[in-house]
């Protein structure tokens, strides 16, 4: 969910050609059912090889009711920040960095890290889960193919699922390059 005091950055991928790595990088975060809660996953991947190229899992964002799944959570951004900068360090300074309006990624504490580093800010249109499909995807194959079959008990043990079922997507899984 937005926060009204943060700046939004307008959508910068409509018609662009993204043809190389490291052009267009993009985030977002999803829930996570747990045997008994919700854990919440946020990812950075790379839009032209669909590769996860960090990410951290975090049981402190939720502030709203877990009954509506479809809203996204708010609050903090520490986990945000820690997989951008990683990113960042790793894999260098993408052109253009895509994330929804969440308020995580408005945030001046996120959006200066980007600023700072001469990333170009790119944001979903409002309610336009589209604008940002690849991430998308990643979340509806990662949770078929991993959290949903496997039930886990605690953050441990679904940190270590998440890792295993991260490196085969990124090392062997197919993958559509549209």
């Amino acid at each position: 969910m937005p926060n009204s005091e943060h700046r939004v950055f307008p959508y910068l991928l409509r018609d662009l050609v993204i043809d190389r790595p490291n052009q267009v990088c993009c985030t977002d975060i999803t829930y996570l059912p747990m045997r008994r809660g919700f854990l919440y996953l946020v990812a950075v991947m790379d839009w032209t090889t669909r590769k996860v190229l960090t990410w951290r899992v975090s049981n402190t964002i939720a502030t709203r009711s877990h009954a509506v799944m479809s809203a996204k959570p708010t609050g903090d951004v520490e986990f945000c920040l820690e997989a951008l900068e990683e990113a960042l360090a790793r894999f260098g300074r993408p052109e253009i960095f895509n994330s929804d309006q969440g308020s995580q990624f408005t945030s001046p504490r996120f959006t200066g890290v980007l600023q700072q580093a001469g990333v170009r800010i790119s944001m979903d249109g409002r309610g336009r889960w589209m604008d940002n499909v690849f991430i998308e995807r990643l979340w509806r194959s990662l949770k078929y193919e991993c959290v949903y079959l496997h039930a886990f008990e605690t953050g441990s043990e679904l940190r270590a699922g998440l890792g295993k079922w991260i490196g085969y997507y990124n090392a062997r899984r197919p993958r559509s390059a549209s």
